[in-house]
């Protein structure tokens, strides 16, 4: 399937999701063609009794309370026309980011981890808002587009049906030239998304290798790079604009010929030199109806044409995000056979394969027990498989081969605690971070935990204790004790199962005892603990230790 029609068959999908809204969208719609309608009668009829008939103004209260009636319904249908799209747009959008959430929690971080921030914020963010207009504009008015006019034309065929065959004979031509138009577009909204999906991964790098490019004297370089990218994505967004102007000129062209041509024939029929076929039985009320009714009949089309650059943009967005998600779905046909439950209190390896190369597997067929509340060092050369079978057990990964099950469940599925080798913080206080696993631990949960780690006396000195700030990257804190600041996240959460890589790699004296003393705190409480290591210290702390190496897995 092409990435075109496979994006229509996912906005399709989508668009079940919110059926009764776009429905409702629709019927609003034609409360106001109705009200359109109406109110355009009501304003011809005024006319004529008061310039044909010439009725005085005081004798026409019910037309006049007519005009106004339909003027308030419709605002109130435009108003409801807009609520209802608006709230369909809002609902499609939240199952988009669901999809997108569940399409990252099953790639996993590892994975996720070779993809730019850039990319990924790109299709949250603005992938997700450019399918705002095809539901809420775009979708209901290709329903409106064809029921409004099909309303007015009968109006009109039922006052003169000469001006009705104008109409039917002009509108034709307005869809076939948008969507010979909107054929490039699609194209070109396909090629904006995916040059500013780049763009944006390129910058966000460049921005964060700042300091390692200042140091190899790449800047020039990086900063021409971003130019040519940049210049690119000028360049299709006014190809993109172009197109647009183009179909709103279309339209105008075929529609303001159309209008002119009723109004000439109007013109001429009330004036008595068109005596051909219905123009003899013209009057003034006939024939300004007409004429108030032919640029409505236009208008469903004229906003048809504005909002399909939203189904081109709609379409381009789409096809980005059913690429993402396509990759997960194609991964997971892949995926190993389905999960067996094993012992509720073991974690259970059983055949697991693991290659990122085929000719060297990192694991290969290991079977392997661990027992709950085991202390388990994972010891070996670099590049062993250590890190590999942390992943695997903590669901990071999906194996190439067997079957894995972590007390009874598969993994990732119970909750555990993790400190990788590089800690996780986000910009904000210290308890802003411990607060990511369990958002409603109080501040003395919070204390006793970073306490527990070995930051007791840094907090002291701070001013702001648990609140005061720090960054993405640490800024304020030693590596050892933004080491410890993950590690208190464990502390506050109180996990049963505890995976590290390499905890104590790159660490000061100090900061090891810390990390030590806490470990033995949580082996001590009953936990299972699962750490890779070269630290002898830490291979004393298991009570077992594993060698990884050359793909199998054996006691030490």
């Amino acid at each position: 399937m092409s990435e075109q029609a496979a994006a229509r068959a996912w906005l399709g999908g989508l668009a079940t999701h919110g059926r009764p809204l776009i429905l409702a969208t629709v019927s609003a719609g034609v409360v106001v063609g109705l009200a359109t309608i109406a109110q355009m009668a009501f304003l011809a009829g005024i006319i004529h009794q008061g310039i044909v008939a010439e009725v005085p103004v005081k004798e026409l209260p019910l037309l006049f309370t007519g005009l106004v009636a339909a003027i308030l319904v419709r605002g109130i249908a435009q108003g409801l026309q807009a609520r209802f799209a608006a709230r369909c747009s809002r609902k499609i959008r939240s199952e988009v980011r669901r999809q997108l959430n569940r399409c990252w929690q099953t790639t996993g971080p590892v994975a996720m981890g070779q993809i730019s921030a850039g990319t990924l914020a790109r299709e949250w963010l603005d992938h997700t808002d450019a399918l705002h207009g095809y539901f809420a504009r775009f979708l209901p008015q290709m329903v409106l587009a064809v029921v409004v006019p099909l309303l007015i034309l009968g109006v009109v065929f039922s006052l003169d049906w000469l001006a009705g065959v104008f109409l039917l004979l002009s509108a034709p031509l307005i869809p076939l030239f948008m969507a010979l138009v909107g054929m490039g577009a699609e194209k070109l909204n396909q090629q904006h998304f995916q040059t500013i999906g780049r763009l944006s991964g390129q910058f966000l790098d460049k921005v964060r290798g700042l300091t390692t490019l200042q140091l190899f004297g790449q800047t020039e370089p990086a900063a021409e790079t971003l130019r040519k990218r940049s210049d690119d994505y000028r360049r299709v967004s006014m190809k993109t604009l172009r197109v647009a102007f183009l179909s709103s000129a279309v339209l105008e062209f075929f529609s303001s010929v159309a209008i002119a041509v009723v109004a000439i024939y109007i013109g001429f029929g009330l004036l008595g030199y068109i005596t051909y076929g219905p123009s003899e039985d013209l009057t003034l009320f006939s024939g300004l109806l007409v004429l108030l009714l032919a640029p409505e009949f236009f208008q469903p089309l004229r906003l048809l044409s504005q909002h399909y650059h939203d189904r081109a943009a709609a379409m381009g967005a789409g096809a980005e995000i059913v690429a993402r998600l396509q990759s997960v779905e194609a991964a997971n046909l892949a995926s190993p056979e389905a999960f067996q439950p094993q012992a509720l209190d073991m974690i259970c390896v059983q055949d697991l394969s693991l290659a990122y190369n085929a000719e060297r597997p990192v694991l290969d067929h290991l079977s392997l027990e661990i027992r709950q509340g085991d202390v388990i060092a994972l010891t070996g050369p670099s590049g062993g498989g250590k890190s590999s079978l942390l992943y695997l057990i903590a669901g990071f990964m999906q194996p190439d081969q067997g079957r894995i099950s972590v007390f009874g469940a598969e993994p990732g599925e119970q909750p555990f605690g993790w400190l990788g080798q590089s800690p996780f913080l986000v910009h904000g206080s210290w308890a802003d971070n411990l607060r990511l696993t369990i958002p409603d631990a109080t501040d003395i949960a919070i204390e006793t935990a970073l306490r527990q780690v070995g930051l007791g006396s840094l907090l002291n000195s701070r001013e702001r204790g648990i609140y005061s700030k720090t960054t993405e990257d640490g800024q304020g804190l030693s590596g050892g004790q933004a080491r410890r600041l993950s590690l208190a996240r464990v502390f506050v959460a109180n996990y049963d199962l505890i995976l590290l890589d390499e905890p104590t790699a790159g660490l000061d004296s100090d900061s090891e005892i810390y990390i030590l003393e806490a470990l033995h705190k949580l082996a001590r409480a009953g936990k299972t603990l699962i750490f890779a290591t070269h630290h002898q210290a830490l291979l004393t702390l298991a009570n077992r230790t594993l060698l990884v190496t050359d793909g199998s897995v054996q006691d030490a």
